[in-house]
């Protein structure tokens, strides 16, 4: 359990806002992949907290910066916390990104709101030292986010889909990672979004030949293994996504 104060909370694109907080303790323990669950308060009706990855974590400043896109009650009224907010929230919660030792060109494929994790671990590789390309994709190039901060830390190739043809391909972000699987030598793809989207990114990696992991959304309402309601089936048997993922092995989902 952490405390943390708002430090800022701004409005980055259409339904779509960074939250930074002020919390030592996590920014330190964070890993790329991982979530946090936080306590929203407001509504006595509404017991369950609010599950989100991060996008950033500064140790030496104490903060995490989260993206979340506003989909219900509690979501709207976190839109509305302003400066020196308080609350409480849940995390590192499960295990983040394994990336295979040894790999040097990595490929990100992040659709919508799950843009998030995979920049933070792209900012990790490049970090290291290790080449990173991405592909970014959202309904419209109002709710794009992500694209100046790929290209800021310096990736190789960043491709760039949106549904309606409003910025970059008229298509899907899909096609551009089949693209460049296809014409490019890659040790590992990460992809975060839709279940569709991510379904098909990993057939497209595993007919490249390529390890591919794929953080999956679910409804992680204790975030600890308890209440069984954030299950993913895959060749493994029921598989917690709290505790056994959220990121998991794409070629072990059975059901996006």
């Amino acid at each position: 359990m952490h405390d943390f104060e708002v430090i800022s909370n701004e409005k980055i694109a259409d339904g779509i806002f960074s939250l930074v907080i002020s919390a030592p303790r996590l920014a330190s323990a964070l890993k790329p992949g991982q979530f946090v669950n936080i306590r929203v308060p407001g509504d006595p009706s509404e017991l369950l907290r609010v599950p989100l990855s991060y996008v950033a974590a500064d140790p030496e400043r104490g903060t995490v910066e989260i993206w979340y896109a506003v989909v219900g009650k509690g979501t709207q009224r976190m839109s509305e916390w302003g400066r020196g907010f308080t609350s409480d929230l849940l995390g590192p919660g499960g295990h983040g990104w394994r990336v295979p030792e040894g790999a040097r060109r990595v490929l990100v494929v992040g659709g919508g709101i799950g843009v998030p994790p995979v920049l933070c671990l792209a900012r990790e590789l490049a970090e290291a030292g290790i080449a990173v390309d991405a592909c970014v994709g959202s309904a419209t190039v109002a709710k794009l986010v992500g694209v100046e901060d790929f290209e800021a830390l310096g990736a190789g190739e960043v491709r760039v889909a949106t549904d309606d043809g409003t910025a970059g391909l008229h298509g899907f972000c899909t096609e551009s990672a089949a693209e460049l699987l296809s014409s490019h030598e890659y040790d590992y793809v990460a992809t975060c979004g839709p279940g569709v989207m991510m379904s098909k990114v990993a057939a497209s990696a595993a007919e490249a030949g390529v390890y591919c992991e794929a953080s999956l959304e679910r409804m992680m309402s204790c975030g600890f293994g308890a209440c069984s309601t954030c299950n993913v089936e895959t060749t493994d048997g029921m598989q917690g996504a709290c505790m056994c993922g959220p990121v998991f092995d794409a070629t072990k989902v059975v059901v996006w």
